[in-house]
């Protein structure tokens, strides 16, 4: 649906379309033996003025949510960076120019990437009353470049969002050629905002032999070919608890969907233990008793495939991996439970020691690197989301644009992707 109009058979052609800046705010695109200058609209920049706040918080905190987070800028759970713009706000005790106006780095402090803002020590702003604040903030923006059904190259604008633009839909007789990503508070338009479509989809393995689940999962196999019942338990952090998304849009709810499509015979049943901010090595250093003790919370459920997401051991390397989910496996073996280890997607650029978002088809973290290294030498089945996330530039999509908190909460549109990884364990589908 979101690239809904891409052609194969402008992916086929001679050469990949091609994008480049041409000045300013103006894009030279060559595709399909057509070529053309096209102008791009800047940021869409919101002004707002007035907006209530029943209490100020101190500022203090991490600095993706210190303080209070403007709600203009603010994504799921936190703010997005680079959105505001910091000389714009003004905050006052009330309504209207006549309000008194608060003195910034006197009585409130603002966090200048990420538009968080709250009281300091000696601040005249008393604690338990309403602040009203006054800004503007520029939205990202996915534009598309086409191909007319005439074979002229046009320019489709998207709808603004604060974090999660989508691309245009486009006319009848229409082909995306390439998105223009305007991420925020940009002065024009930069390499790294253009995304040539180069394919149309995550090209999916060729299984030649065994299929991954045949290899490290037969038993489960076994079970949902018989149509037995089999009990899944997924495992892992705040992506996997996804307290964010509606139920059925979570990743493992997406993948038990199509296991049940996929094997109509067999019992689904689907458990879930999600923790977030959490790693693997919080679940086995909580104490007896606990509701995240793992002996009680995830072996003590004995199910028959465990399927594990944590983007929070990302910081591990690969002798930690080894060590770390060694210890795991072999307590899954204790219990009979099969192992399925989901790569996790990719976390905003600055995080992950990326300047860009093109041609990142190489996950850079040594944990990644870890889990492969992990899953080729033991018994369990890896499921390399990874890899499709790395991959999106390719399809025309900043992947940051499909994380709802701008910095590693997936959308239904991320989840998918881990779906995607998991039922490629099984190989493709049989033709009914």
């Amino acid at each position: 649906v979101f690239l809904a109009g891409v052609g194969v058979a402008l992916l086929a052609a001679a050469e990949p379309p091609r994008m480049e800046p041409a000045g300013g705010w103006q894009v030279k695109v060559t595709c399909d033996g057509a070529s053309a200058v096209l102008t791009v609209d800047p940021p869409d920049v919101a002004t707002v003025a007035d907006e209530k706040y029943d209490a100020l918080a101190v500022f203090q905190g991490p600095c993706w949510r210190c303080g209070t987070p403007l709600l203009g800028t603010k994504a799921e759970a936190c703010s997005v960076a680079d959105a505001l713009e910091n000389a714009s706000l003004v905050v006052r005790d009330g309504p209207g120019a006549a309000a008194k106006t608060y003195a910034l780095d006197k009585d409130y402090k603002l966090e200048p990437r990420w538009g968080g803002f709250g009281r300091i020590d000696g601040s005249a702003i008393p604690a338990d009353k309403p602040v009203y604040a006054s800004y503007r903030y520029a939205m990202m923006r996915l534009d598309s470049v086409v191909l007319t059904a005439d074979k002229k190259l046009a320019l489709r604008k998207g709808v603004p969002h604060v974090a999660t633009p989508c691309a245009p839909e486009l006319a009848a007789g229409e082909t995306r050629v390439g998105n223009v990503w305007i991420p925020g508070r940009v002065d024009a338009v930069a390499p790294t905002m253009l995304f040539p479509i180069l394919e149309a989809a995550y090209p999916e393995a060729k299984v030649a032999g065994p299929t991954p689940a045949e290899k490290s999962l037969p038993k489960t196999l076994a079970k949902l070919q018989a149509g037995g019942t089999v009990r899944i338990l997924a495992w892992g952090d705040s992506v996997t608890e996804c307290i964010y998304l509606p139920f059925e849009k979570k990743w493992q709810e997406q993948f038990a969907a199509r296991l049940r499509e996929r094997f109509p015979k067999a019992t689904i049943v689907m458990l879930s233990e999600g923790w977030g901010g959490r790693s693997t090595g919080s679940y086995r250093s909580e104490p007896p008793g606990s509701p995240r003790n793992y002996a009680e919370k995830v072996l003590g459920l004995k199910p028959d495939l465990i399927v594990s997401e944590f983007i929070n051991d990302a910081s591990m390397n690969e002798a930690a991996v080894l060590e770390n989910y060694g210890a795991i496996l072999k307590d899954f073996k204790a219990i009979g439970a099969e192992w399925a280890i989901l790569t996790p997607h990719y976390s905003r650029p600055d995080w992950m020691g990326l300047k860009q978002e093109t041609e990142i088809d190489q996950d850079p973290r040594p944990y990644v690197h870890g889990l492969r290294l992990f899953a080729e030498n033991n018994p369990v089945a890896l499921a390399d989301a990874s890899l499709r996330w790395g991959r999106l530039w390719r399809q025309g999509i900043p992947y940051s644009t499909l994380l709802v908190n701008n910095i590693n909460h997936p959308n239904e549109r991320g989840m998918k992707l881990f779906a995607d990884a998991l039922m490629a364990l099984f190989g493709p589908a049989e033709a009914k």
